[in-house]
This record gives structure tokens, sequence and C-alpha cells, in this order.
């Protein structure tokens, strides 16, 4: 039986087009004929870096070489999350590792370079795809020998005809006009090939990426398909930085949420994203802003709604949805000191030999050479609590360093600042959910990088705290953004905490985010920009249920009466699947007797789960997850998720994304078959 993850990557496999010389040079890379252990493909957004990598999995796969994903935008910026990514791939002989959107995850450059992969298996393959060229540590030290720079360019013209001939464009003066406005791109002729666009306009000698032309391709797009019964499942997608099908189905409580979302991931313009999918980031500002300007008032409560969302799950233990609630803030005053923007030009990383004196040169190029002093010792006693940003080009562009009470290293008792910001801390924060910055400075003082807002995010995800309660600013007040922020974030001044250093001030802010946490005060800054009331009780709050459908008799008919099951029953059978007694009490169960309805229950789960799962390799881990939490249990969720290779987080996190596809299978069932 056909299942949705087979019919993605059937869809997939039958559009690639082209690449063939790149296809051969990897083919012979797999087959060990080239003398490359890494390649290192790199080109603009859009132009099939991912497609590639999809075609290589297949062809490894038809040999019976597995492939291991990395996605670099679901990855959290610390090593041991690289390491849980890739355990399973260092107990085989010949793994092929694939490390998609690499720039969202060069933090972790060195770690893989100087760690990972030099202790992978000797026959293992790395293909790394990104937007930038490599950084210099692949090119020299002796790795110039095992790794490989792959260009991508665009699509030969031929190629481009066939791309389009599948998407089915097939009038000769329409193709030729497609062809010289994308000057080679596949996103951009997959975009302007969709049936959806109509006439697409043509706009030669400009390039591809260039934000004014995808606005007006997406302006064609939006009028054939935002005003119609995709409207709502668009909009979403092109608010939200990640669209799942639980997010569907409680921000559009009356669609389809399983047919919207396969709509949505049919999408040219759609990509996967950890259990989710993601909207090409250009292609998602054109339709939000298009949105915005057509309905200002369904904008703001989808907003809201995907607010509530990920805020519920977030403090559930997802703590990287900080991110993501991130992402739907739109005060930049905020954002100029959190936000996650900057990840694509920029990277977080560990302290490097040298970098002690590169930073004390920039500091006194910034004009704040007194904060050396205080800085220098953590160099070489506690660098672990220091984070450097660096460019595409490995060069410095600011730094940051943090604690926690519990982090906090011996030295900081003799620090002037961090020492008496501690002291205070324990007795505000008795709980020890506070962040201490000492210093967090972005040396290239642009704003539109986002330097500075990465510092602040890389405190935050550093520090071990799910959901912390405080945060101790450093506030230079020669800086006004760095006022603003602390402004626009609710912070007060503690003045007797202020440090005075060479006649310079830093001011002490300290901001106290209230009972619901960082991810509290998020969500509030959300709805106050919506003109709304915050939730008084952020931490504790109703939660719309989860709702799906089974219909009792044949659909239409005027016996038709419709069972509301909750997901959560389908959770708890799953959990209760070696518990008769237990199966035969759900609402999900049929039959006279107790075996009948267990045993209802039973081959109800089993049919929707042998349907659910796909062949690629994230469908089959998922597949596994379920297995090994559900239906074939290990002795407990901790033995499964180890004999899986996944963090604790990523196995719980794919076992409710397992659970929560066979739920929703479960509305697919028979209709003539009696509902509970």
């Amino acid at each position: 039986m056909a299942t949705i993850g087979a019919r993605l990557a059937e869809r997939d496999r039958r559009r690639f087009v082209g690449r063939g010389t790149e296809l051969e040079f990897l083919e012979r890379c797999l087959d060990g004929q080239a003398d490359a252990s890494v390649v290192l493909i790199h080109g603009p957004g859009g132009i099939g870096k991912s497609t590639l990598l999809r075609e290589l999995a297949r062809r490894a796969g038809a040999s019976g070489r597995r492939a291991h994903f990395v996605e670099g935008r679901e990855l959290a910026p610390v090593p041991r999350a690289l390491d849980a990514a890739l355990e399973a791939a260092r107990e085989e002989r010949e793994p092929l590792i694939l490390i998609d959107t690499y720039e969202r995850m060069t933090a972790l450059d060195g770690y893989l370079r100087g760690t990972v992969v030099p202790s992978l298996p000797e026959h293992a393959l790395v293909v790394i795809a990104g937007r930038e060229p490599p950084g210099r540590g692949w090119l020299e030290g002796g790795w110039e020998s095992v790794a490989v720079q792959l260009q991508l360019s665009g699509l030969s013209v031929q190629e481009a005809r066939e791309l389009l001939a599948l998407h089915g464009v097939d009038d000769e003066q329409r193709m030729r006009e497609l062809i010289g406005w994308a000057q080679g791109s596949p996103l951009a002729l997959a975009l302007a090939g969709d049936d959806a666009l109509g006439a697409a306009p043509a706009a030669r000698n400009e390039e591809v990426e260039r934000p004014e032309l995808v606005r007006a391709l997406i302006r064609r797009l939006a009028e054939a398909e935002l005003d119609g019964p995709h409207l709502g499942p668009l909009a979403v997608a092109a608010i939200a930085r990640v669209t799942t099908i639980d997010l569907l189905r409680e921000v559009l409580p009356d669609a389809d949420a399983v047919q919207s979302y396969m709509w949505l991931r049919e999408r040219t313009f759609a990509e996967p994203l950890g259990e989710g999918i993601a909207l090409h980031e250009l292609v998602r500002k054109a339709l939000h802003a298009d949105l915005r300007h057509r309905d200002r008032v369904r904008e703001r409560d989808l907003r809201r709604r995907i607010a509530d969302h990920l805020h519920a799950k977030a403090v559930a233990g997802h703590q990287l949805l900080s991110i993501d609630l991130s992402h739907l803030i739109e005060n930049d005053a905020i954002r100029w000191g959190f936000s996650w923007e900057g990840a694509g030009e920029y990277r977080l990383d560990e302290v490097r030999p040298g970098d002690a004196g590169k930073v004390e040169r920039l500091l006194g190029e910034r004009r704040i050479p007194e904060r050396w002093p205080l800085v220098a010792p953590y160099f070489e006693a506690a660098p672990e609590r220091i984070a450097i940003v660096r460019d595409l080009s490995d060069r410095i562009c600011g730094f940051e360093l943090s604690v926690t009470l519990a982090n906090a290293p011996a030295l900081t008792a003799e620090d002037p600042q961090l020492g008496r910001w501690l002291e205070h801390a324990r007795a505000a924060a008795p709980c020890g959910d506070a962040v201490l910055w000492q210093v967090a400075v972005d040396f290239t003082a642009d704003p539109i990088t986002r330097v500075q807002a990465m510092l602040g995010m890389s405190g935050i995800l550093r520090s071990g705290l799910e959901n912390p309660r405080f945060a101790y600013l450093p506030i230079d007040p020669r800086m006004p953004a760095a006022v603003r922020f602390a402004q626009a974030a609710g912070a007060r001044r503690i003045r007797e905490l202020d440090v005075e250093l060479d006649g310079s001030v830093t001011e002490c802010h300290l901001l106290d985010y209230g009972p619901g946490g960082l991810l509290g005060a998020q969500r509030a800054m959300i709805y106050m920009e919506l003109g709304l009331v915050p939730p008084q009780t952020p931490a504790v709050e109703h939660k719309p249920s989860e709702r799906l459908v089974v219909r009792a008799g044949p659909a239409g008919s005027a016996d038709s009466d419709a069972a509301a099951i909750d997901v959560e029953a389908v959770r708890d059978a799953l959990r209760n699947l070696g518990l008769p007694h237990k199966l035969a009490e759900s609402p999900l169960a049929s039959g006279a007797t107790q075996e009948q309805r267990a045993a209802s229950v039973r081959t109800l789960l089993e049919e929707a789960a042998a349907r659910a799962f796909g062949d690629t390799p994230n469908e089959q881990l998922l597949e596994r997850v379920l297995v090994r939490g559900y239906l074939d249990p290990a002795a407990s969720h901790e033995q499964a998720a180890d004999e899986l290779a996944l963090s604790r987080a990523a196995y719980f996190r794919r076992l409710r994304a397992a659970a929560e596809r066979v739920a929703a299978l479960v509305v697919e069932r028979d209709p003539s078959r009696p509902a509970a």
C-alpha cells in the first residue's frame, strides 16, 4: 500500500533534472574511485543543493548504502547534538553522511572538522551543502588532500527546458521567457512552471535572488492561491518558521490538517525541515507581506494562534522553539538584542588559539579597551563560557561571556562585575533560573547584521536552562540601541550593581521575564504587538484540545454521526497495546467482547502504522521510533533512545511525530467501520 512518505519521495524523484556531471563525480566518490572523503557543495539559495543531496541518497540507497541526513536548521548549536545525529553512522563501515543548510550550523565547523570527521570510519563519505564557499580550514592543514569543493551553478538551457516541461510548461514562447528570467535557478524555474502561476512575468537581465523579482512572481501566485481553499495553510506557512501537522491542526481547527500539510509539502517552494516544512525564505517573506496587505486581521489572528501553539510546546520541553517564538516578534528594538536572523551569514563558535589577542585588539578598535582586563582571565581559565561569532571568512565579528548560577567558574569570585551580580542572583533567583552576561560585544557595529541578536540568543541556548526567568544585562549607556533594547524588554536598572572601568560605566539591567519565564515573555510580547492583553498565567493555560473526527457509518449518509476522537486517545492506545483491558476501554474500540474490542484497536493502529511511513531515511527512523516506543517496546524509553542513537529530546520529539502520523491516518479508515 502506498504511503505518504513514498508518494513524496516519488514526486521528488520524478522532478529531478540535470546535474549529470556532479552526480557522476559524487558516485565515483561513493565507489571509492575518487580520492575524496569530504565533498563541500556550495551555491546560492534555490540553486538545487538539497535536491542534489536527496538524489544522491536515492542512488546510494539503490546500491545498498544508507544515507544519514543532518539538517543544519534543526540542529542545536552544541557538539552533543551533532554527536547524537551521527551516532548511528559510526556503526557502519561505509556511511554516507549528508549535511544540508550548513550555513545554519557553522558554529560547529571547527568541531566537525577537528573531532567528528576524523573519527568516522575510513570509507565514510561526507557531503556538506551550504550557500557559502567552505571555510579556509577545510582547504589547509592536510584537508586539501581529502576534501573537494563542488560549486553548483545554474541549470543549462536544456535542463531548464526539461524542468519546465515537468511542471507543465509547453508553450515555446513562454518557456524561452521563463528560462531567460530564471537564469538557471531550479527554484525560480519550478515556481514559474507551477500551474497555479498562470503566465508568469518575464523579467530578463536581473539576478534571481533579488527580492523584488521574487515578490513579483509570488504576487502572481497569490492571485491564484491566496483566495482559494488553501488560503489558511499557505498563510500559516508564510508566518511560521516551520509548519507541522500539529501546528495546522491547532491553528486551523476547521481544516483537514493532513490534507493541508500534504498540499503544502507538494508546493514547489516548500522543503522538509525536521518534522515539518519550511517555505523558501524569499517566498515566505513575500507571501507574508502580501497576506498582511490583503487581510491584516487574519494575519494578526494567525500570528496569535501560532504563538500560543509554540509556547505550549516550548514549555513542555522544546526549548529551541524559543527561536520560533522570536521569529514572530516584530519589535525591532527587541530583535536587535535577541533573534537568530544573522545565522545565515554568521556562526557561533568556541574559542580558538589566538582568539584572545584578536579580541583584545578589536576591543581597542571598538574604543572599549577597559573590558579586556575583566574578560582576559576567562580566555585562559574558562573558555567554555565564551562564544565567538565569526563570519563566513572566519573573522571574529563579536563575542559574549555568560554564566548561570550552576556553571559559573570559580574565577567569578574575583570578577568585580560577575561576582557581585551572582551574589545578587543567588537571592533574586534561588532556583538558579538566571542568565548573566559579563559582556556581549558586536564588533561590526551594524544592526543589519544581527550579530548582537545572536549574542543574546547564544547566552540563552548555551545556558542549559529550559526557560530562564531572569537575565542580567550589561548595558553600555553610550549605545542607544542597547538602552532601547533594555527598555523595550522591560528591564530595570540596578544602580548598585553598575560597574565603572576607567571612567566608563557598564550598567546592570535586570530583566525579570515573569512567572512564565522567557517563553512566557516572548508570547506576551507578541500579544502586545497585536494589541491584545497577554495571558495572566502563561505557564498554566487552557490549550485547545487536539481533535480528529472519525465518521460512523457511510460518509454523507443520513445515519452518519461524527464521533470526536482525541489525539490523546490514540496515544493512550499505543501506550497500552500490551494491556487488553485498557484497549477494550478505548474509544477506538469496536466489538462485543473484551477480546474483540482489544483486537480491533490493535488492528486499527497496526494498519495505520503500516501506511504512515515511507522509504526515506527520515521516514524509516520515525517508523523505528514508533516500533521501539510502542509497537515492540524497549524496556524503557531511555533504552529505546539509546538503541536508536537519539538524544532523549530528539527521541520523544520523533515519537510524538510518529504517533501524530498514525493518529492522522486513523481518520482515513473505512468509513463503514463502526466507531465507539
